[in-house]
């Protein structure tokens, strides 16, 4: 049984690192939107083909843009933490 916990632990660790670090590339890329960056810089598009797929299927369902402010990426953000949150407290209770 303790191999088995071991194992979990780390999968649930390993999950949260992606979490975490997708966060920041979520942060990085709205930053990024708003001084109007080269799209022939390969880092900014990098950061784009990362989390522009992510906001197309937030955007498919939500309306995102008021005023003029796209807000996907604080969605985004918002799902990530409830998902770091939830797989932190499933570990806990296990």
């Amino acid at each position: 049984m303790m191999i088995m916990d071991s194992l979990i632990a780390a999968i649930i660790g390993t999950i949260n690192i992606l979490i975490t670090t997708y966060t920041w590339i979520v942060i990085i890329s709205a930053l990024i939107s708003w001084v109007r960056p080269d799209p022939y810089n390969p880092i900014v598009r990098v950061l784009r083909g990362l989390t522009e797929p992510v906001y197309d299927i937030i955007r498919s369902k939500i309306p995102t843009n008021f005023a003029g402010i796209d807000f996907a990426p604080l969605i985004v953000i918002i799902v990530l933490q409830f998902l770091s949150i939830f797989l932190d407290r499933l570990w806990r209770a296990f």
